[in-house]
């Protein structure tokens, strides 16, 4: 266990300097690109528009199954194989993990929303943050691309990084593996549609199950960068609102992250908003907070998931610790 958080320690502080360099994914594909040619692969075969409801449900069920069992596989086999090469396989799995961390990555390109909205005002905003979320940009105006931009922060520093770090401390390369191909199939097929609504069904709901608790323990992740970076007021409310408000998220976790971090920045966040043309309506989480967001709020909210990324960091290394005297 204490190899295993060491291992997790540096591939996070890897993944924060350096995250995902441009150059080399232009020439290579990146693990997470390979898992979703396999979730294509399986969709194209088995999610037939002529099948019934029952049909796709249990050929997605059948499929994420499969799918599921061989990235667990994988993680063995690389894992035992990179254990082979003593510290230089150590150093390969820290650059393994690190790649399937986001934490570089999402800082970036939440940060190109707040560059979007200082250089080219409401277009910069508009073009950056579509980069980011699947809403309709076109109908967001200065307020609800500060607010989309800081959702996505906040969302995705459960899924996106505490989740992948969570299930490689606990299972190491194969629960990594198992859970970025879930949470990649998730994205792909997971929605709500005609075509998806049964194929999807049972890689939605898995994705659900793995992500609950990484969502509830990334409160207090944004509570600790909410403290390092504004005050102890903004720690507590991003606890209180994150318990008050989570339920209001149509999403059973996505909830936790966003209402803690409206909570520490002050603002509201969620409510009304256009996917695809169509209006979904939600309550305000942190209703009594502002309802204009701005670009220094994004800029906060950038600067508490830095901190919060720092507190994940320190948590794993103290743990590594624990885990050597005990």
């Amino acid at each position: 266990m204490a190899a295993t958080l060491l291992v997790l320690f540096f591939a996070l502080l890897l993944d924060r300097l350096v995250g995902d360099p441009d150059k080399v994914w232009r020439r290579v594909s990146h693990p997470v690109v390979l898992f979703g040619r396999a979730i294509g692969l399986m969709d194209k075969l088995f999610n037939g528009k002529r099948l019934s409801a029952d049909t796709k449900r249990f050929n997605g069920a059948a499929g994420i199954a499969v799918l599921l069992a061989a990235s667990l596989f994988l993680g063995f086999v690389v894992h035992a194989l990179l254990a082979r090469l003593g510290f230089l396989g150590v150093v390969a799995e820290v650059l393994v993990v690190a790649i399937l961390l986001a934490q570089k990555s999402l800082h970036d390109h939440v940060r190109a929303v707040s560059t979007g909205l200082k250089r080219d005002g409401v277009e910069g905003g508009r073009q950056a943050v579509s980069m980011i979320v699947g809403r309709d940009p076109a109908t967001l105006d200065e307020p609800a691309i500060c607010r989309a931009g800081i959702e996505s922060l906040a969302e995705n520093f459960s899924d996106g990084v505490v989740a992948p770090a969570l299930w490689y401390a606990l299972l190491g390369l194969p629960g990594l593996f198992a859970y970025k191909m879930l949470n990649t199939a998730d994205s792909m097929i997971g929605h709500k549609n005609a075509k998806y609504l049964d194929f999807g069904w049972a890689s939605a709901r898995l994705d659900d199950l793995a992500n609950w608790p990484a969502a509830r323990l990334s409160i207090l992740f944004i509570a600790a960068g909410a403290w390092l970076r504004k005050s102890k007021a903004a720690a507590r409310a991003a606890i209180g609102t994150a318990l008050r408000d989570a339920g209001l998220h149509r999403s059973p976790n996505s909830g936790w992250p966003e209402a803690a971090m409206a909570g520490a920045v002050g603002i509201g966040l969620a409510g009304p908003r256009i996917y695809g043309g169509t209006r979904v309506d939600e309550p305000m989480m942190n209703a009594g907070g502002r309802t204009t967001a701005t670009v220094a709020d994004i800029d906060l909210s950038l600067r508490i998931f830095s901190a919060a990324c720092a507190s994940l960091a320190g948590t794993v290394l103290l743990a590594a610790l624990l885990a050597v005297l005990l």
